[in-house]
């Protein structure tokens, strides 16, 4: 297994968030979580849930974060999900590095709902 670059960019965008530097559409706040509308959504509802900690991916979040952390955040999403009633469903997508689509270097859950989602991937 090959060792992951955890570097972590202070200067991303939704660092800038987190610092109040640039302003978000907050749908929930918790001790460690963040939730806020994406400015681009693709479904009806899409909504960002980020962790307030440096972490950059999906892995780097789940190796390193401490557990009150890890659970904060998913309690955040279920929180959320429930808010905007998304209970008939959604898609919770998590983009990892360049090859995965991820597009901001902090680690984000992307939740979209409020239409059927239709296949994950299409086959080739």
């Amino acid at each position: 297994m090959t060792q992951t670059d955890f570097s972590y960019d202070p200067t991303n965008i939704f660092a800038r968030i987190l610092r109040g530097e640039i302003p978000n559409k907050t749908v929930l706040e918790t001790a460690h979580s963040l939730a806020f509308h994406d400015i681009r959504p693709l479904a009806p509802v899409h909504v960002l849930v980020i962790p307030k900690g440096a972490y950059v991916s999906l892995d780097h979040f789940s190796a390193e974060a401490p557990a009150e952390e890890l659970v904060d955040f998913h309690r955040c999403v279920a929180q959320v999900v429930a808010m905007l009633d998304l209970g008939p469903g959604f898609r919770a997508i998590s983009n990892t590095r360049e090859a995965g689509g991820q597009e901001v270097p902090h680690y984000h859950l992307h939740i979209l709902g409020g239409r059927h989602m239709g296949r994950m991937i299409q086959p080739e």
